[in-house]
């Protein structure tokens, strides 16, 4: 009796064990998509696990072997129907749900934020929609669902973000920054220490571009700063709103992805080593990241083009009209019924100016400048020590710095240094300097909820599988030759459709280095050939999410842009998105296709410069004909 108790004790057991293994599936299965099932927890020792593949109906789809790795099961498969399917292990459905729907589908939220943004011009009523047309595919067509998730899930988890946490106290502390800058007169001391120095609307355009490529450390650092600096200044000069935005943009991330000290590199570098352990490479990732400057032709070609527009006096489409309608009728005559404008005109945040003293607007800006640099080598230093490496070089010290608290630190040093200031030299009382700093904090709240809204949308893209559906449906015959200027589109796409780089980045790395690796691998390669495909495909993912992160609408940096340059964010985009193409063209005939076939990328950069400048001579016209 004893015995038999035992025996149905140890079946009883082992039949919990067999079904309390764990199963997990993606939320959303894009039609013919691989995608991958894993299985935790379960007792078998074999090599490997069959599955079922079972429809709602209970009919059966496919069956699968799922292989081991290390403690658990894995395996990818696809299914070529829409609809609701099931795992059935051991005999017995699971409860976890694969929810396949058309490919097709996972492009609509990012496109109908785009085109909304585009025709009516309302970028907050653009981003919502964008957001909860992806909601409503991602929970079974239920509106009311839909709703409720937008809110309790991708805003509330946009929020929770530590990274996004950050940028949001930065900005908001930036912002304060600029409200006691301006309250005290520092920024109009600023402007009137600049004046002499930008005597026309060439040097004032020059002077910006400078003030861009100098703060290179940080995009939104950059943006913020330039865009505030120089507005008063260009106001003055009858430069355009939309030509300033143009140059605040297109100096902040293509400058930000280059430059050897700055926040991107640490994550790109990690992108592209974490890419390469994929193929099992221990190439070092620095190295390799040094290399695919030279080949990063949009940045680069970018930062060359503004100051080509400038010395040559032309410009072309909506851009020229912009500027020429600056020049007749002033800034605030097109610019007075844009949102940006009305926040950052507000006569609150202005007063002081006959105590202006350009001191109070340089040092608080000198503070966020260098205590960043000082930020960044600290951390750095830090995060080394602690994983007791002794010898290390200026690269290894960015690599592994905190840029996101270096920005903090600087940002909340910059506010108490300016509040400072303002007090000695009694230019206002400490309820003033408060009330000055929470205006400017206040002002960037309208930024916030958009990039709030910008980070939400990155994440339904990510949940619907957008870049996999982009990739799939021109990954089925790339010759090694055309990877990178296929990369580079369909980067270029991805990220415009998304708002985010650095969110593809980290999709498309993994995807694009493997796929480097093996499609040189088939077609025979040799090594000095494969290094070179290599370094063109990841160079492309870089300068691909660069595009869509200078000049997509729902971009943060392109919103935070048009934020800081008091710019309407629809006329930013309608003026800048020609430009940005005309530059990528070039870069793409001239730069990634030439240079994976060996020709020399220093040429190419070369040849691309002398075509945007006979392009804008045949292009553009004179703003002041």
């Amino acid at each position: 009796m004893k015995k038999f108790f035992l025996l149905n004790l140890f079946f009883l057991i082992f039949s919990v064990m067999s079904y309390s293994q764990k199963i997990q599936v993606p939320q959303i299965v894009l039609t013919n998509i691989e995608f991958e099932i894993k299985i935790s927890d379960y007792p078998d020792t074999n090599s490997s696990i069959p599955i079922k593949i079972i429809s709602s109906e209970g009919k059966l789809i496919s069956e699968h072997h799922l292989n081991r790795q290390e403690k658990q099961f894995s395996g990818k498969i696809k299914l070529p129907d829409s609809g609701k399917y099931f795992i059935e292990l051991n005999g017995k459905r699971n409860d976890s749900t694969i929810n396949v729907i058309p490919g097709f589908l996972s492009i609509i939220p990012p496109l109908i934020a785009i085109f909304v943004a585009l025709i009516f011009r309302q970028v907050l009523f653009s981003l919502l929609l964008g957001i909860f047309a992806g909601t409503f595919f991602l929970y079974d067509y239920n509106p009311l669902i839909a709703f409720m998730r937008l809110v309790d899930v991708y805003v509330i988890n946009s929020l929770i973000d530590k990274s996004h946490i950050q940028i949001i106290v930065f900005t908001l502390m930036f912002g304060g920054v600029i409200g006691l800058m301006s309250k005290s007169g520092g920024t109009t001391g600023i402007a009137n220490l600049l004046i002499p120095l930008a005597k026309n609307r060439k040097s004032g355009m020059l002077a910006t571009w400078l003030s861009g490529i100098i703060i290179f450390f940080d995009d939104y650092a950059n943006t913020l700063v330039v865009g505030n600096l120089m507005r008063p200044l260009t106001d003055k000069l009858k430069i355009s709103r939309e030509k300033l935005a143009f140059i605040v943009d297109a100096t902040s991330a293509p400058v930000a992805s280059i430059f050897l000290i700055s926040s991107w590199i640490g994550y790109e570098v990690g992108l592209i080593q974490d890419g390469f352990k994929v193929i099992g490479s221990n190439v070092n990732a620095y190295n390799v990241f040094l290399d695919t400057i030279i080949f990063r032709f949009y940045p680069i070609a970018m930062l060359i083009f503004i100051p080509i527009t400038i010395l040559m006096k032309r410009d072309f489409g909506p851009m020229l009209k912009a500027e020429r309608y600056a020049l007749a009728n002033g800034i605030d005559a097109k610019h007075s019924g844009s949102k940006s404008n009305d926040i950052l005109k507000s006569t609150e945040l202005f007063g002081n100016e006959d105590k202006a003293k350009w001191y109070n607007g340089v040092i608080p800006i000198l503070i966020i400048v260098f205590g960043t640099v000082a930020g960044l080598i600290f951390t750095g230093i830090k995060s080394l020590e602690s994983m007791g490496i002794k010898d290390y070089t200026l690269r290894d010290i960015i690599s592994n710095s905190d840029s996101y608290s270096a920005l903090l630190w600087s940002s909340a040093a910059a506010c108490v240094v300016a509040g400072v200031m303002i007090s000695f030299q009694k230019i206002m009382n400490l309820g003033e300097i408060m009330d000055a700093w929470f205006l400017g904090i206040r002002s960037m709240l309208l930024a916030v909820v958009m990039l709030t809204l910008a980070w939400a949308i990155g994440s339904i893209t990510q949940d619907m599988k957008t870049a996999d559906y982009i990739i799939s449906v021109i990954s089925d015959s790339i010759a090694p030759h055309w990877l990178p200027v296929i990369v580079f589109i369909v980067c270029a796409a991805t990220s415009f459709s998304t708002g985010t780089s650095w969110g593809t980045m980290a999709i498309m790395m993994p995807l694009v280095i493997p796929l480097a690796f093996h499609i040189s691998s088939l077609n025979n390669l040799s090594e000095a050939d494969s290094y070179l495909i290599m370094v063109g495909a990841i160079s492309s993912v870089l300068a691909g999410c660069v595009f869509g992160d200078h000049c997509s609408p729902i971009s943060d940096t392109t919103i935070l842009s048009s934020m800081a340059s008091g710019c309407d964010h629809v006329a930013h985009v309608n003026t800048q998105l020609p430009y940005a193409i005309f530059v990528a063209i070039f870069c793409m005939l001239l730069g990634d296709i030439p240079t994976a076939f060996g020709f020399p990328p220093i040429l190419s950069i070369v040849l691309i410069v002398l075509c945007l400048i006979i392009g804008l001579r045949f292009l553009g016209r004179k703003v002041l004909d």
